[in-house]
């Protein structure tokens, strides 16, 4: 069990990779190049059901020194989240984002009410929730109906409290000029890109440019069996300054929208 801020930092990195391997392939490519790699933020995805809030997915992080840095608002795909920094610029940002549940059908909400039921009392105030991994029991069919009305829903149900993704910050990285020539790399490695609304979300107008893998596909252990589904990512990101000559340290949600979609079936 993770007791501190680095050790909860790493285990949620062994976990990730453990399920989305190409992460570390390529984490290890730029290692090998001499390119130092900094994470420049972790995702989770939670429920604004009350048990579950951004609030308290939050909480250990904001109890190690993080504070709240910006909030963000998703109608189309009924999300709201924050992002949280931490004082030392080398340690990643945290940006959770939560389902609106009040927004979703009645039988949406009472199937995330049954999975939330199911967790285990006071399992979400433990310092390491956010690598616990499923902390429900889920069928195959509970699932695919999520994933009818919000494959956010169903990704959150599959794969309950772990990173969706990590970041690398693309300014730390020596061997890559920018995020066009990262991108083309990264293809003629065979690499698939998320290409809703473009390869590249942003521009350095608005200070951040992303780009992310497609998430890799792995099978899901279901109570009623396994199934193949969509499951992690790995982001890249390049920040701009501001007039005042300071990094920008925020999120550009028309761009996070469509990073959302690296865990679209369609894709």
């Amino acid at each position: 069990m993770a007791k501190t801020l680095p050790a909860l930092l790493d285990k949620m990195w062994t976990d990730y990779v453990a399920i989305n391997p190409l992460a570390q392939k390529i984490y290890n490519f730029f290692i090998s190049r001499g390119d130092t790699v900094l994470n420049d933020h972790i995702a989770l995805r939670t429920f604004n059901h009350p048990r579950l809030t951004i609030d308290v997915v939050a909480a250990p992080f904001v109890a190690s020194g993080y504070k709240y840095g910006g909030d963000y608002h998703f109608p189309e795909k009924k999300l709201y989240a924050k992002h949280y920094e931490h004082p030392d610029a080398t340690l990643p940002k945290i940006f959770i984002s939560e389902l609106k549940l009040e927004e979703f059908s009645a039988e949406l909400r009472k199937t995330v009410d049954e999975l939330v039921a199911q967790i285990p009392a006071g399992l979400e105030h433990t310092f390491d929730f956010t690598s616990v991994g499923r902390p429900w029991k889920v069928s195959k069919a509970t699932y695919e109906k999520l994933m009818k009305e919000s494959d956010y829903a169903g990704w959150v149900a599959a794969f309950g409290y772990r990173p969706n993704h990590f970041t690398v910050f693309i300014n730390a990285l020596k061997s890559f000029a920018d995020i066009q020539t990262l991108n083309s790399f990264l293809k003629e490695q065979g690499v698939k890109l998320n290409a809703s609304g473009g390869e590249i979300k942003g521009t350095p107008a608005v200070f951040l440019e992303q780009s992310s893998t497609l998430a890799n596909n792995i099978e899901v252990q279901f109570s009623d069996g396994p199934q193949t589904v969509p499951a992690c990512y790995y982001e890249f990101a390049r920040r701009y300054p501001l007039p005042t000559g300071e990094l920008y340290q925020g999120f550009v949600a028309a761009s996070a929208d469509k990073i959302f979609e690296s865990t679209s079936k369609g894709q």
